[in-house]
C-alpha cells in the first residue's frame, strides 16, 4: 500500500516574508517605548500577565478558526519551554529591566541575541565555530560592558537593569532555536498561540496584583496594555514565526539590528529620553561585533589534480 507524501507548502509571494519582518520590527520597537511608559502604573509581573492574556485571547480567535493543532510529545516540550522562557521570563525580565534603564539602551542590549543564536546554532545545529565568531563575540560583549558602565553612572540606572535585559536576550535566543523546527510542521499562529497561552498561565500568580493595578491605573495606561497584547505580542510574534518558516534562524535574528534605531527615535519623540552618549558607542561596538560574528570564511578553491 503506497503512502502519499504530505503536500508541500505553497511558496509565498516574495514580498510577504520581508513585510512580516518589517511589521515585527516596528511593533517590537514600539513595545520597548510602551513598557517604559507604563512603568509608573504597572509592575513587571502584572504587566506581563496583562499583555499575555490579551495576546492569548486574540491569538485564540485566529488559531482556533484554522482548527486545532496536534503537536507531538516532543513538540509539546519545546512549546512549554518557549512559553515559559520567551513569553514568561522574557517579558517579566524586560519589564523590570526597563524600569531601571531607558528604552533605547534596552533595545541595544537585546541585540546581543543574534550572537547567542549563532553560538546555539554551533552547539545544536552543527554549524562551525569560526574565528569571525570568536572575534565578534569579544567585540559584542565589550560593547555590552560599555553600555552597562555608562548606564550605571547616569540617570540613576543600575547594572541590575542591564542584567535583566541581557537575560531577556538569552531566553530569546534559546527560544528562537527551539521554535525553528516547530514552524516547519505547525502553523505559525498555532505555535504563537500555544506558547503565549503557556506563558500567560505561568504568570497567573500575578493576577491579584494586576487587578489592583488596573483599578488604580488611568484608562490610557490600560489601553496601552491592550496595545501591547494585540500588536507587539499577538501580531508581531506571529509575523516573526511566519518569517522564520521562510528564513534561517540566524539570518532572521540579524534583522533585529534595526530595532534599536527605531526604538531610540520613538523614545525621543514620545518619552523625551535618549541613552547616554557612551551607550551609543557601546551599542555600535556590539553591532559591529555581531556583524563580524556573522561573517562566513571564504571557501578555498583548489585547482583540479593533474590527470
Amino acid at each position: 500500500m503506497t503512502h502519499l507524501a504530505a503536500p508541500a507548502r505553497p511558496r509565498p509571494a516574495t514580498w510577504l516574508p520581508p513585510a512580516a519582518v518589517a511589521t515585527t520590527l516596528v511593533l517590537w520597537a514600539s513595545a520597548f517605548v510602551a513598557i517604559r511608559h507604563l512603568g509608573a502604573d504597572f509592575s513587571a509581573g502584572p504587566l506581563s500577565l496583562g499583555r499575555l492574556l490579551v495576546g492569548a485571547l486574540c491569538l485564540a480567535v485566529v488559531a482556533l478558526s484554522r482548527g486545532l493543532p496536534h503537536p507531538t510529545r516532543r513538540e509539546w516540550v519545546s512549546l512549554v519551554a518557549i512559553g515559559l522562557l520567551w513569553f514568561g521570563v522574557y517579558n517579566v525580565a524586560l519589564n523590570e529591566g526597563e524600569q531601571r534603564i531607558d528604552a533605547g539602551t534596552a533595545a541595544m542590549l537585546i541585540q546581543l541575541s543574534p550572537v547567542l543564536v549563532a553560538l546555539l546554532a554551533v552547539a545544536f545545529l552543527d554549524e562551525r565555530f569560526t574565528a569571525y565568531l570568536a572575534i565578534g563575540l569579544a567585540l559584542a560583549f565589550g560593547g555590552v560592558a560599555l553600555i552597562g558602565l555608562s548606564t550605571s553612572e547616569s540617570q540613576g540606572q543600575d547594572l541590575l537593569g542591564v542584567f535583566l535585559v541581557l537575560l531577556s536576550a538569552v531566553v530569546y535566543a534559546i527560544s528562537l532555536i527551539l521554535q525553528k523546527p516547530l514552524v516547519a510542521r505547525l502553523a505559525a499562529v498555532h505555535v504563537t498561540w500555544l506558547a503565549c497561552t503557556i506563558g500567560a498561565v505561568a504568570c497567573l500568580p500575578f493576577l491579584p496584583t494586576l487587578v489592583d493595578e488596573v483599578r488604580a491605573a488611568p484608562t490610557s495606561s490600560v489601553l496601552w496594555v491592550v496595545y501591547l497584547g494585540v500588536f507587539p505580542t499577538a501580531i508581531a510574534f506571529t509575523t516573526y514565526a511566519y518569517a522564520l518558516t521562510h528564513m534561517d534562524a540566524s539570518r532572521l535574528a540579524v534583522t533585529t539590528y534595526l530595532v534599536p534605531p527605531i526604538t531610540i527615535g520613538l523614545g525621543w519623540a514620545l518619552l523625551g529620553e535618549t541613552p547616554p552618549g557612551v551607550a551609543y558607542v557601546g551599542g555600535a561596538l556590539a553591532l559591529i561585533g555581531v556583524a563580524v560574528a556573522r561573517r562566513k570564511p571564504r571557501r578555498m578553491v583548489h585547482p583540479p589534480a593533474p590527470a
